[in-house]
């Protein structure tokens, strides 16, 4: 996927997102960082609706959807309304020095009757939930819902675009930037493998990691579990260079690099048969 700013708008693979204009927006914009939330709901059309409703008082520049299609509310040269009371390396209040991305995700999710459940009625099979207890109530565990491949792989170009046009500084949570009041985008979001894949520098670049052990090809699965279903570019063949983005157990996430060592998808592998480059 190719990301590219035009005028604040964004483009993807060529042709501008479908842009959803927001009330809830205000001039003056000067970004510095990259800020993740999640919707905390069932679609991107019911953020979408809720981000452009004026009583709302509350919106985001892009809202991504669990398959990567992604709509655009605020122009990158306004402020939207999605950090709130927040604070950060000296600057206070967010809005007006962030950029906002919103992710279709559940948010925790509660184990009700022997299946996940979020506060909105749905429920999710074991292997697309994690369990963790979030570092800003680290005596809780429970479920969160995993961020699928397509939605992330949306991210990290849109991601990397916008640190290129806007010369960001650095990515955020929302838990980062208001840890008293916020969770998102969550235990589930791979952030240290995000931030370094859209940063791409020193430390914060991931590690790099080739496929091995494996005869017939290793399985590439859409997430961590035998049960998670097979992606397209399944299996991956022997020597096949990875950026390790996250770990969660045994099981690896991680965006697969072409021969010219660029990112050319992501998932889940186990970790078993991938090791790092030398």
């Amino acid at each position: 996927m190719k990301a590219e700013i035009r005028r604040h708008r964004l483009w993807l693979d060529g042709a501008p997102v479908a842009f959803a204009a927001t009330p809830n927006r205000r001039p003056g914009l000067a970004p510095r960082y990259l800020v993740m939330h999640y919707t905390a709901g069932a679609s991107a059309k019911s953020a979408i609706m809720t981000l452009t409703d004026p009583a709302a008082k509350a919106s985001a520049h892009l809202v991504v959807d669990r398959d990567g299609t992604t709509t655009q509310l605020v122009g990158f040269d306004e402020i939207a309304w999605h950090a709130g009371e927040s604070r950060w390396e000296g600057l206070v209040g967010l809005n007006a020095f962030s950029i906002g991305i919103e992710l279709v995700n559940a948010g925790p999710l509660d184990r009700v009757a022997g299946r996940w459940r979020s506060w909105f009625g749905t429920t999710y099979p074991d292997a697309e939930v994690m369990e963790a207890a979030h570092r800003n109530d680290p005596g809780r565990t429970r479920g969160w819902l995993v961020y699928p491949p397509r939605q992330l792989a949306a991210a990290i170009a849109i991601g990397r675009a916008l640190v290129a046009a806007y010369t960001l500084r650095g990515v955020v949570g929302h838990d980062d930037i208001a840890p008293g009041r916020k969770q998102d985008p969550g235990p589930a979001f791979p952030m240290d493998g995000y931030r370094g894949a859209v940063m791409g520098r020193g430390d914060d670049a991931p590690q790099r990691y080739e496929v091995v052990n494996v005869t017939s090809g290793l399985r590439f699965r859409a997430g961590p579990g035998t049960d998670a279903a097979l992606l397209r570019e399944s299996p991956l063949k022997r020597g096949t260079n990875l950026h390790l983005l996250r770990r969660d157990g045994a099981w690896c996430y991680v965006e697969v690099l072409n021969a010219a060592g660029r990112p050319a998808a992501t998932g889940w592998v186990h970790g078993d048969y991938i090791a790092p480059l030398a």
